[in-house]
């Protein structure tokens, strides 16, 4: 028998000819059972408000966007990166609910009622339950509040401000730099928001239960009742969250959250140019995506989505299987023209390892950008020994193959 290596030698060029017979074209699988639509790329909306973003919760999709990358200054909304940075300590186990801060002269004296800003009437020297703070900073968008909590994570806001930009990089938020912890108006203090979308999602999908503090209508503190700024939980319309925003340069703005069903949005609008502006607009933006879009589960998780054929392996084939689920945001009046497809070169050469990806899924729809999914194998496939490479590159050679 010649040694292995001239027996390789002799198979690697047969390999060489029956991959180019046989693979040198793309095999595409259509799908014909799936048959949902991306929503088209032309919005069929407009907003009075200068920049926004509305965002399917679970997918991630965006169904409208206006300048969505641009930083902007957002007042107030800003204050959810502030109670982002809460959270995470009381999930962490740094800080609790019933953990007390002080309110120093300096919280008082900037965020206090002759400010000018929003205030939730803290008094220097008192002692403050962090949970009040929350509800200070969610409900009465108390810039107190905001300096309070700064100053008891970081001693200073500044410091606590610059902690919030590295912070918000590292999770994200690309387009974010915090000069304080209120939104207080600074040439430097930005979010586009693309950002604060993302940040909303973050809360409502790490934070479940701190969420709820978003929908709670009023708050008592030191006997004054301040009535939650944010018009559309006043609506029957699912609204729960998140954070207004205004200033004179910046106009009205709404970070917003509603569900309906098992379906969750968030929109970002901002510069609208006036309250009623503020509850109308929102309202509507959010209403025109549950009533357009939809959410269909395309593939389950683990899902065996074709057999792809292996050469001089020990099995004839491997399964392709889809790692994670596939759910897509789809508009309702165009899903049946979607179009579903596998894309691999075969055969696919063994050995194959599980989890190796061999071939990718992609979903397209007209003037939509495509969305590619790897696919995998969901099985070891060794290689056939030295003979039996053999045998099938001259079997094939012989008596030829099938496509």
């Amino acid at each position: 028998m010649p040694e292995p290596s001239l027996i390789d030698a002799l198979l690697s060029p047969l390999t060489e000819i029956y991959l180019t017979m046989l693979s040198s074209h793309l095999r595409v699988f259509v799908l014909a059972a799936l048959t949902f639509v991306f929503a088209s790329s032309a919005q069929a909306v407009e907003t009075l408000a200068k920049q926004a973003i509305l965002m399917d919760v679970e997918t991630g999709a965006v169904l409208f966007e206006k300048d969505v990358d641009v930083p902007m200054a957002p007042a107030s909304m800003s204050k959810l990166m502030t109670l982002y940075m809460v959270f995470e300590r009381l999930r962490d186990g740094r800080l609790s609910l019933e953990d007390k801060f002080s309110v120093s002269e300096n919280a008082w004296r900037k965020g206090g009622a002759k400010s000018g800003g929003s205030t939730m009437f803290l008094v220097p020297g008192k002692r403050v339950r962090i949970e009040d703070i929350i509800r200070g900073i969610i409900i009465q968008s108390g810039n107190d509040a905001c300096i309070v909590i700064a100053e008891g994570i970081s001693v200073s806001e500044e410091a606590f401000a610059e902690e919030m930009t590295v912070h918000g990089r590292e999770i994200g938020l690309k387009a974010s730099t915090f000069k304080n912890s209120t939104g207080w108006p600074h040439p430097e203090h930005m979010m586009s928001p693309r950002d604060l979308a993302v940040l909303a999602k973050m809360i409502i999908d790490q934070f479940p239960e701190y969420y709820h503090y978003f929908s709670e209508k009023s708050f008592v503190y030191n006997g004054i009742k301040q009535n939650n700024r944010n018009p559309l939980i006043y609506k029957d319309m699912g609204a729960d969250g998140l954070k207004t925003g205004h200033t004179q340069d910046s106009g009205y703005g709404l970070t917003a959250s509603a569900v309906r069903g098992d379906r969750r949005l968030v929109l970002v609008v901002n510069g609208l140019p006036s309250k009623k502006e503020r509850s109308r607009e929102p309202e509507r933006l959010l209403e025109w995506g549950f009533r357009e879009f939809g959410n269909y589960a395309l593939l389950g998780a683990g899902e065996i989505v074709e057999e792809a054929v292996v050469w001089l392996g020990t099995e004839p084939t491997v399964s392709l299987m889809i790692e994670d689920e596939l759910k897509l945001t789809l508009h309702k009046k165009a899903r049946r023209e979607m179009k579903v497809k596998i894309n691999y070169l075969g055969p696919i050469p063994a050995p194959v390892k599980k989890g190796d990806m061999l071939a990718t899924l992609s979903v397209t729809a007209p003037g939509e950008k495509t969305v590619e999914v790897p696919l995998v194998a969901a099985a070891d496939v060794e290689q056939l020994g030295l003979i039996g490479r053999l045998m099938a590159a001259f079997n094939y050679i012989l008596f030829g193959g099938s496509d």
